[in-house]
């Protein structure tokens, strides 16, 4: 059975999370479908993430492996063969990206949600760090994720806490765009991609570049890449249209370029 339902609509694909019996939990399986389906999105210009039933992903697949054993399991190494390599190519995506969160987006699965350019929550909706409580640490990028985003206190909080951050308090701490009423996070998700979809391609990519290192660059080298990326973008076709359009005064069409 298939763990990752992948459909293409339009300019747009949406890959669905479906394991809904385990609240879409992310076994090693399920990763490698993800990672999967993220090579065969075609002549997609955005996408969308989401998971079936009542939850977004309730987070990695406990079970056995030797845990509680004599202190030969290596938690980690699962992290290191199958996760971190998936929440890479998350990251490396040529494509601008959605996520649509329902219910739980527990451990791994607050890590996908919060890896969207654009992420949309509904009113059922939670993100949860419970590593704590089981004796683990948080993982799959969680930690610079949410102090990216609700800063380092809050990050604390949520991490040595455990507690559950509800969608509006995630709004609030500025981790997600929007708070939507329960059962249309995927509504307005697809709404948001279609709008990135008829967007510049080459140019969003660059901007997602830009955003992912301005995390890390000191100010110096953020202007640097800045520079390089504008003369990359300044040979590009959309550019082209974009001044086109505007000397023209209509709407640049750039789904048919780049």
């Amino acid at each position: 059975m298939a763990l990752v339902n992948l459909e293409h609509s339009g300019l747009i694909a949406i890959l669905r999370l479906s394991d809904p019996a385990t609240l879409n939990a992310m076994s090693v399986k399920m990763v490698e479908e993800v990672r999967a389906a993220l090579r065969d999105l075609k002549d997609a210009r955005a996408l969308v993430i989401t998971g079936e039933g009542r939850a977004f992903c309730s987070g990695a697949a406990l079970g056995g492996g030797g845990a509680g054993g004599s202190g030969e399991f290596d938690a980690g190494a699962a992290l290191e063969s199958h996760y971190n390599p998936m929440m890479m190519s998350l990251r490396d995506l040529q494509m601008p990206f959605v996520t649509a969160v329902h219910g739980a987006a527990a451990g791994v699965g607050c890590s996908v949600a919060l890896m969207g350019d654009l992420i949309v929550a509904d009113e059922t909706a939670y993100f949860l760090q419970a590593f704590r409580n089981i004796g683990l640490v948080p993982d799959g990028g969680s930690p610079y994720l949410l102090a990216a985003s609700a800063g380092r206190a809050r990050a604390m909080e949520a991490m040595l806490l455990g507690d559950r951050i509800p969608a509006a308090q995630a709004y609030e701490w500025g981790m997600v765009n929007r708070l939507v009423p329960e059962g249309k996070d995927v509504e307005t998700a697809i709404a948001l991609a279609e709008r990135l979809a008829d967007g510049p391609r080459a140019t969003l990519g660059l901007i997602r570049r830009l955003a992912w290192g301005a995390l890390d660059n000191s100010f110096e080298d953020q202007l640097g890449a800045e520079r390089t990326t504008q003369r990359e973008a300044g040979k590009g076709a959309e550019f082209r249209e974009g001044v086109t359009a505007f000397l023209q005064k209509r709407k640049a069409n750039f789904t048919g370029v780049g």
